[in-house]
């Protein structure tokens, strides 16, 4: 390090050499610290700076943006947490400070404050709308189930869907139910048996996720926005079943039914092979109800039919028929002697009508129709020259004629 010429370091020299001893010190490169945050900035740059204190001392702190993403929760002032990170200097103020690489929720008031925030963000997209969520299958032909394999959840599970239904199969996709890493083996789980759809060996109806009871910080995981997001996702139905009836997760509210524990999942699951048995009796007596009733129907319509007397007295019935035909036929010859006497009276009036109109009739009275040698009919004497040959036409012939003269 080179210095001044009186030997001196500069202070940006001085501040450089403790964050190398800060950032050089295996301790500081790798801690937890728990404290309350107080005067939390977010920049535009998306980095948050904040403080950390306890009762006695404070320390300045910043999460950069691309690990403040990673949160699922918004760290606001006031809240408790426990931080992971590194301690470093910033050269420009002298300023040591601790470099947040994660952050998690420290209490039950911390857990409720990231809870309600994830719940009203997840909230606001749609996540939860009922109009969205799935239905159960009735009978559904197997189940994946994702949790401990130790577990008492998978063991009330495999106990319920046993005395229920025992034809059902089960399927586990081994998971952690808490810590750190649970929501990402949780939410493999859920791919993973949609990934499996349709598989003859490996395809599950519906998925079961979920834990027995425990504290907030047991049933956290279920709290996670990524899990969050891939039950959301998922092509097949999810119920989630976490913690105890008074325990509500993020998980229960995106999941398409949640569960007041595992063993009632298992319950919303499966039919209770009684109430098929009784289903299936209420339905055979109704079936045998309905048959009987059909049956008497048609045999009350079968002795209706016998005791007609199309069968009882068949020449009885013959004989009305062949009456009905004769009354119609003598009906139809009457209506048909009726219309020719009506069209004769018409076809006389019409005839007589012609007959006044026709040239004959004129000619009969005693007039006499001219025409020229031509044919032309004459109907002025200005049409004849004396000496013009015509011809007659009288009501009984025709004769030949010459002009002599006119007037």
């Amino acid at each position: 390090m080179s210095r001044t010429g009186n030997g001196a370091l500069t202070v940006s020299q001085l501040n450089e050499s403790i964050r190398a001893l800060l950032e050089g010190d295996p301790a500081l490169r790798d801690v937890w610290v728990q404290g309350e945050i107080s005067g939390a900035k977010l920049y535009s740059s998306g980095h948050l700076y904040f403080s950390l204190k306890d009762a006695d001392s404070v320390i300045s702190g910043v999460m950069f943006k691309w690990q403040l993403q990673r949160l699922t929760f918004r760290p606001e002032n006031g809240m408790k947490v426990i931080l992971h990170g590194r301690v470093s200097a910033y050269v420009p103020r002298g300023q040591y400070q601790l470099i947040a690489e994660g952050m998690a929720p420290d209490g039950a008031g911390a857990l409720a404050v990231a809870f309600e925030q994830l719940k009203a963000r997840l909230g606001a997209e749609g996540l939860f709308d009922p109009a969205r969520k799935k239905p159960l299958p009735f009978y559904p032909r197997r189940i994946g189930v994702i949790t401990s394999p130790s577990g008492a959840a998978i063991h009330d599970i495999i106990r319920v869907t046993g005395h229920r239904c025992p034809s059902v199969e089960l399927l586990l996709f081994p998971s952690p139910v808490q810590g750190a890493e649970a929501s990402r083996y949780l939410a493999a789980g859920v791919r993973y048996f949609n990934t499996m759809r349709g598989d003859p060996a490996q395809g599950v109806d519906v998925i079961i996720i979920g834990r027995g009871g425990g504290s907030a910080e047991d049933l956290w995981c279920f709290n996670d926005e990524n899990l969050a997001r891939t039950i959301a996702a998922s092509d097949l139905p999810v119920i989630s079943a976490v913690g105890h009836e008074v325990d509500f997760s993020i998980s229960d509210f995106v999941a398409d039914c949640r569960a007041a524990t595992p063993s009632a999942a298992a319950e919303l699951a499966v039919p209770d092979r009684e109430d098929l048995s009784r289903r299936l009796d209420s339905l055979d007596t109704r079936m045998h109800t309905a048959l009987l009733s059909r049956l008497n129907r048609e045999e009350t319509r079968i002795r209706r039919l016998a005791a007609s007397g199309v069968l009882t007295s068949p020449e009885g019935v013959l004989t009305r028929r062949a009456e009905q035909v004769d009354n119609q036929a003598r009906r139809l010859t009457l209506a048909m002697d009726r219309r020719m006497e009506a069209g004769g009276r018409e076809l006389a009036r019409l005839c007589g009508q012609l007959d006044a109109l026709s040239p004959l009739g004129v000619l009969k009275r005693g007039y006499a129709l001219v025409q020229t040698g031509e044919g032309h009919v004459v109907s002025s004497v200005s049409q004849l020259e004396a000496g013009q040959a015509v011809s007659l036409r009288l009501s009984d012939g025709q004769v030949e004629a010459r002009i002599i003269g006119n007037r």
